[in-house]
């Protein structure tokens, strides 16, 4: 009976050295099933641009850039911190990928404080490259997708977002970008980023598969993506151009990119990678509603040297009428005593 009961007894020690070999093998066939899944994305080196990026001389292999950009060896620099710069690097080599999903890996940073910085960036997938223009340093009434990082607010009226913020525009060469409503009536979605002086490095991950372009952001650098938007119903060609531009004005930042990763995803569905995508006109099912533009009535600011002039102007003034005044009166009281005697 005790020999029984003894065999019946349930040892604790078996129990958990079966635990933790079960956990073992799940953690084993997990990490499987994982590597699995992520080798469906294969990393296309002609349209990335890694560390270190100096070639031979001052080119950078499969790339071209023009304007205010400057490439070193950790990064590659699109403005400096300086008034009235404009930059852009474009793919030399056209992507013909149905579905992919571009990495970019950027910090944006500078001396201003609050508000006062500018203007931005934008990460490109066009018809034409290397073609300078009023859009953060490329061409207006472009071809194709652009997804804009906007640090400064030129819209008058209320907004429903702070900036800085990322939007995305989808154009078939007719519509115009409008930066004084900060493109709000060709906007397909958006999302806020404080993306601006960060400790760490920045990464926006930019998805496009089976005609949905999905924006994510990793703003502390820790390989955790967070959604900004999504986005169904938009038809986007192969055959275009991946570039990078940004720009400033009155206002200004240092605009770099530290590396770019593109991958060609699998669809679910097995028949998207054989579609024909060349001749589609890019276009996007869904806008944003734009908000109502309100004129600009306040007064144009001014820097701290016009303001010094306009002050020592109307002191200039003030003293010439006082001194205007004193010489008058004296004038007049000699006149009445000339009359009196």
């Amino acid at each position: 009976m005790t020999n029984s009961n003894t065999q019946n007894i349930i040892n604790p020690k078996k129990v958990c050295t079966k635990f933790y070999l079960f956990m073992i093998v799940f953690s084993f066939l997990s990490t499987e099933v994982y590597s699995e899944w992520n080798t469906r994305d294969y990393m296309k080196r002609e349209h990335s641009l890694l560390k270190p990026y100096q070639g031979s001389g001052i080119t950078v292999p499969n790339w071209d850039f023009m304007g205010s950009t400057i490439v070193t060896d950790k990064y590659v620099r699109l403005t400096p911190d300086l008034q009235s710069k404009s930059g852009s690097i474009w793919n030399s080599l056209p992507c013909y990928i149905n579905n992919w999903e571009l990495q970019v890996q950027f910090k944006i940073h500078g001396k201003g404080k609050d508000s006062l910085h500018g203007d931005g960036m934008a990460i490109w997938y066009t018809r034409e490259r290397m073609k300078h223009g009023p859009v953060f340093g490329n061409k207006d009434l472009f071809e194709g997708l652009a997804v804009i990082i906007d640090t400064y607010s030129n819209h008058n009226g209320e907004h429903n977002h702070q900036h800085p913020y990322i939007s995305s525009m989808i154009n078939n060469g007719s519509l115009q970008y409008d930066h004084d409503r900060d493109g709000t009536h060709t906007e397909l979605a958006g999302c806020e980023v404080k993306v601006r002086n960060l400790p760490t490095e920045t990464h926006v991950l930019i998805r496009y598969t089976g005609n949905t372009l999905t924006v994510m952001t990793d703003l502390e650098d820790k390989a955790v993506w967070k959604p900004c938007f999504s986005v169904d119903g938009v038809e986007l060609p192969t055959g275009y151009y991946f570039g990078f531009s940004a720009a400033t004005g009155d206002l200004s930042d240092n605009h770099e990119i530290l590396a770019v990763r593109l991958y060609e995803v699998d669809s679910d569905d097995p028949n998207e990678a054989l579609k024909d995508r060349s001749n589609i006109i890019p276009n996007a099912k869904i806008f944003s509603p734009p908000r109502e533009h309100i004129e600009d009535t306040k007064s144009p600011s001014w820097s701290g040297l016009k303001i010094f002039f306009i002050v020592l102007f109307v002191i200039i003034l003030i003293a010439a009428l006082i001194v205007g005044g004193v010489w008058y009166w004296e004038y007049q009281q000699t006149q009445s005593h000339k009359t009196f005697y």
